[in-house]
C-alpha cells in the first residue's frame, strides 16, 4: 500500500510512519517542521517539506497514495487562544485542503486524527461519540470542525473519511509542550532534571492515558477496515484512568503542589465503537508503558 502521513515529523505521525514502514508500506511524509522534527522521519520515508495551508503546492504528492492520515495541526491550547486565527488557517484550513487534494488525486479513504478536546469539560463519564461535543478552546472546536468537514467529504465528494479521538496519548518521542502535554511527559523531564514532580491541583484529577503504538494500530485497522468510510468517529483511549498522584508514585521522587488550572477533571474513553468497527482493542499497560519511558529517559 502506498500511504501519505501529514504530520509525519511529530510524535503520533512518526511513530505511524514507522509502523507502515515495518509492514513493508510505501510511506510519503509532508511536514514543515512547525511542530516535528527531521530527525523523527524514518529514512525509509519520502519527506515533502510544504506546509498544509498551501494546496497548490501539496497536491502533487497525493498522486498514487492510497490512503491519507492526516496528523498535522497546530495543537498548543494557549496558542489557539491568542491567535486564534493562524490557529484556525492551519488546523481546520489544512484539514479542508488534505481532503480536497485527497479528492482530487482519486485517494480511496482518509484517516483524520481528532482529538477528545471536541468533548469540552463533560462529567458524564465515560465520553461517548454520541454526546453533544462543548469544545472549550479555539483549538478544540476546530478539531471539531474539522471531523464534521471530513464527515460530509463521503456525502457530496465520494471520499472515504473516519475521525478518531485521541486520549492523552504518550509513548516514546512525546513533547511536554503541546495542546494536551500528559503529566507523564513533564514528570519524566521534571525528574530527569532533578526537580520535583509538580502536581497542580490535588492531583485527583483523572486521564484516560493511551500508548502511542495502540494509536498507530487504531489507525492502520481504520485505513484497511471494510467497516468504516463513511464519516464515521471513534474514541481512541485506554478506557481506564489514571489520577495525577498516580502516574507521580509510577514515575517517583518528591513531588511538589502548585495552583490549580482550569481544565476537565476526568478523562475516560468508552471505547466499545472502535472495538465494535475496526476491531481495535489497546493492549499496551500504563505500568508497562512508563516503564518504557523510564529506561528511555534513564530516570
Amino acid at each position: 500500500m502506498n500511504y501519505l502521513v501529514t504530520g509525519g515529523a511529530g510524535f503520533i505521525g512518526s511513530n505511524l510512519v514507522d509502523a507502515l514502514i515495518e509492514r513493508g508500506d510505501k510511506v510519503r511524509v509532508i511536514d514543515n517542521f512547525s511542530n516535528g522534527k527531521k530527525e523523527n522521519v524514518n529514512p525509509k520515508a519520502e519527506l515533502i517539506i510544504e506546509d498544509i495551508c498551501n494546496l497548490e503546492k501539496i497536491q502533487p504528492h497525493f498522486k498514487g497514495v492510497d490512503v491519507v492520515f492526516h496528523l498535522a495541526a497546530l495543537p498548543r491550547v494557549q496558542f489557539s487562544i491568542d491567535y486564534p486565527k493562524e490557529t484556525n488557517e492551519v488546523n481546520v484550513g489544512g484539514t479542508l485542503n488534505v481532503l480536497l487534494a485527497a479528492r482530487g488525486a482519486g485517494v480511496k479513504r482518509v484517516v483524520y486524527s481528532a482529538s477528545s478536546s471536541a468533548y469540552g469539560n463533560n462529567s458524564n463519564l465515560p465520553l461517548k461519540e454520541e454526546m453533544k461535543p462543548v469544545p472549550m478552546s479555539p483549538y478544540g472546536l476546530q478539531k471539531f470542525v474539522s471531523e464534521e468537514y471530513a464527515r460530509i467529504f463521503p456525502i457530496f465528494y465520494k471520499l472515504e473519511t473516519v475521525s478518531l479521538r485521541y486520549f492523552n496519548v504518550y509513548g516514546p518521542r512525546m513533547s511536554a509542550e503541546g495542546a494536551y502535554p500528559t503529566v507523564i511527559a513533564v514528570f519524566l523531564r521534571q525528574k530527569s532534571e532533578g526537580k520535583p514532580l509538580t502536581i497542580t491541583g490535588d492531583g485527583t484529577q483523572t486521564r484516560d492515558y493511551t500508548h502511542v503504538r495502540d494509536v498507530c494500530r487504531a489507525n492502520i485497522l481504520a485505513a484497511t477496515s471494510p467497516n468504516v468510510g463513511c464519516g464515521e468517529v471513534m474514541n481512541i483511549g485506554a478506557g481506564n484512568n489514571f489520577s495525577v498522584n498516580q502516574i507521580a508514585e509510577m514515575i517517583g521522587g518528591p513531588v511538589k503542589h502548585i495552583e490549580p488550572r482550569i481544565e476537565p477533571h476526568d478523562t475516560l474513553a468508552d471505547n466499545s465503537l472502535a472495538k465494535k468497527l475496526i476491531g481495535w482493542e489497546p493492549k499496551v499497560s500504563i505500568e508497562e508503558g512508563i516503564d518504557e519511558l523510564k529506561k528511555i529517559y534513564g530516570v
